[in-house]
């Protein structure tokens, strides 16, 4: 291939030849990039301006890192994984949950007191700074290997007036469902979901590459009068999954008129 020239810096001229090679389908999603020698002699340029070109393509998403095997076109194909958010109720106070039905816990659970921030305390209807019960968990999909980061936030408020969960904060989501009914709540359930860069910390123990997303979802529980009762939140790669949703038409609010 003959060199490169195009105005623009030089790694940025390399990057768009990569870019173009793997939107033609020449470098294949999933296959590995050619070596850097094999890239310096394609384009005709230096050692850092191709690590620089790959750094670019890495932050755009093309291209991801695999430690210790090297750099690979991302697969443009769909997640591995669908998700499926829904609440199944079996008898007066029995659930089930996708999350209890595909995940095996790999770590946790662990539980400690924290506090309510600007993200978790609008949800549960609380300001910053009121005190909580956390209860986390590392998940995989036994079927596909994908990880997640489930955790479970209790309010003092509704531990306090729930018989048991004081005492079990790290009780299954089911459990803790059954244990709300049981003290008198007629569940229903609000979530919301969001896609982010993730943290380190995240990205470490969700083992996926750079430049990924996750899909952070949060999960309230509400009961009597509305009341948000708990707070439940799953993060996972955005390569790895995808989420369903069950959606059932709510009756038309009541119309209300008025006569002269």
């Amino acid at each position: 291939m003959a060199e490169i020239q195009r105005p623009g810096a030089l790694y940025q001229q390399v990057a768009a030849a990569i870019r173009e090679a793997i939107l033609s389908g020449e470098f294949q999603p999933g296959a590995p990039l050619p070596s850097e020698a094999q890239l310096i002699e394609r384009y005709k340029v230096s050692r850092p301006t191709v690590r620089n070109a790959v750094a670019a393509l890495r932050a755009e998403g093309l291209i991801e890192v695999k430690h210790g095997k090297g750099s690979f076109v991302r697969s443009s194909g769909l997640p591995v994984l669908t998700i499926e958010r829904r609440v199944s109720r079996s008898g007066a106070d029995q659930f089930t949950t996708a999350h209890g039905e595909t995940w095996k816990v790999v770590d946790g659970p662990s539980v400690y007191r924290t506090q309510t921030t600007a993200v978790t305390g609008p949800p549960l209807q609380l300001g910053e700074m009121e005190e909580l019960f956390s209860c986390d968990r590392v998940l995989i999909d036994q079927a596909t290997g994908a990880r997640a980061l489930h955790r479970i936030l209790i309010p003092f408020a509704t531990a306090e007036h729930v018989p048991g969960l004081s005492k079990g904060p790290d009780a299954e989501p089911e459990a803790i469902y059954s244990m709300l009914t049981k003290a008198g709540h007629k569940l229903w359930w609000h979530e919301t979901v969001r896609a982010r860069m993730p943290l380190p910390d995240e990205r470490s123990a969700l083992h996926i590459p750079d430049a990924t997303p996750v899909l952070h979802t949060i999960r309230t529980a509400h009961g009597l009068y509305d009341l948000a009762l708990i707070l439940e939140e799953l993060r996972i790669g955005a390569d790895r999954a995808q989420l369903g949703y069950r959606i059932t038409a709510d009756k038309a609010a009541a119309t209300r008129t008025t006569t002269a």
